[in-house]
């Protein structure tokens, strides 16, 4: 096996007699290099020329670039005969699955360097969250483009059909009409996905408030009926407020209305004709409950751990047909951590969802 010379990680590490300190000055602590290396948070492993480890800090454990006391990782392995047989150092960023193949793969930043005699040093970083942020981000912009492909390529088609039918000379009346109720929907629709992208955009972005506002929950509730008057009229579904009246909360008042409009917004959507979808607002524990109650058409248990993700849907048919953008949720969700609160769900197929949003009902700033 090749040897290096000795350097002081390795005089540390067996106990020989500490190295003197700088300019002959006081000797060093003993196993100075060992306990520098194990208080980094990256990762630091040597390799000998047959990869064996033969350094390594905690860091490199915990992110399993050695299996054992004599087993590096076979992608370390790997770079690390590469860069030994090239001499040239190597920076590449690696995903590495992970023992357990359900956890999210470790996403490491590593440096390998040839040190002489064989022996490879590996430095990795750990930028499993960067990467996760990246896909986030990718998937984010492809959703993005799949939801705004539906409706301005339905737009395209339905205003040629219009022009067709408009030079036919003797221009069918229902056709029109039919086409320009269907152009009406789908401009509505991309109107509103447009409008709940930059709402969602502001609240993602939005640190927690610096300086929450005392709201009155009335005149919120208020404002949210007042929005949904027309879509509940036109299903002929009642919206009746209950529970307590005076309350406050504290934050932003529109981003407040905003949550609790999608919700009630969701419930009319979702529901048959001729049903109930009741606002109860209730107090305790320092914090303020506003309930969103339905009698529509549920979701699937399965679903209920999903629903507040961007761009899903339980029933894509039926978001189709409402316009649903799939965002709605997510912005009740950000608004609700915002602001120091959150929003659960239950829910029963065929009998209808219950969405509780939870504030708190004193400032910060209060204690």
């Amino acid at each position: 096996m090749p040897h290096a010379r000795r350097s002081s990680w390795f005089v540390a590490e067996r106990g020989d007699e500490p190295e003197t300190g700088p300019d002959g000055g006081d000797p060093m602590p003993p196993n100075l290099a060992q306990s520098s290396l194990n208080s980094l948070t990256v990762g630091v492993l040597v390799l000998d020329g047959d990869d064996h480890p033969v350094l390594a800090n905690p860091a490199a454990r915990e992110m399993g670039l050695i299996r054992s006391a004599s087993d590096a990782h076979a992608i370390v392995r790997t770079l690390a005969g590469q860069t030994r047989r090239s001499g040239v150092t190597r920076v590449v960023e690696l995903d590495i699955p992970r023992a357990n193949s359900d956890a999210e793969p470790l996403g490491v930043h590593v440096r390998a360097v040839d040190i002489g005699g064989g022996y490879v040093a590996v430095e990795a970083a750990d930028v499993t969250e960067a990467h996760r942020v990246a896909r986030v981000r990718r998937d984010f912009v492809a959703n993005v483009s799949h939801e705004l492909k539906t409706p301005v390529g339905a737009l395209q088609l339905l205003s040629e059909a219009l022009q067709d039918a408009l030079n036919g000379g003797d221009p069918d009346a229902e056709a029109v009409t039919r086409f320009a109720d269907r152009i009406r929907h789908e401009s509505a629709r991309l109107s509103r996905l447009v409008t709940e992208l930059l709402e969602l955009s502001k609240v993602q972005g939005a640190d927690p408030l610096p300086d929450p506002e005392p709201c009155s929950v009335d005149r919120i509730v208020a404002e949210v009926i007042d929005r949904s008057r027309t879509a509940s009229a036109a299903k002929d579904i009642e919206i009746k407020v209950l529970g307590d009246r005076g309350l406050v909360v504290y934050g932003n008042e529109g981003q407040l209305v905003t949550a609790v409009a999608n919700l009630v917004e969701n419930a009319v959507a979702y529901s048959p004709e001729g049903t109930r979808v009741e606002v109860e607002v209730g107090s305790g524990d320092e914090a303020v409950s506003l309930v969103v109650r339905d009698e529509g058409i549920g979701i699937e248990a399965r679903d209920l751990d999903r629903i507040f993700e961007r761009f899903y849907r339980a029933d894509r048919a039926r978001s189709r047909q409402t316009g649903g953008t799939g965002l709605g949720l997510a912005i009740v969700k950000h608004i609700a951590t915002n602001h120091g609160g959150r929003v659960d769900v239950t829910s029963t197929v065929g009998k209808g969802s219950t969405f509780t949003l939870r504030l708190p009902s004193r400032s910060s700033e209060q204690g």
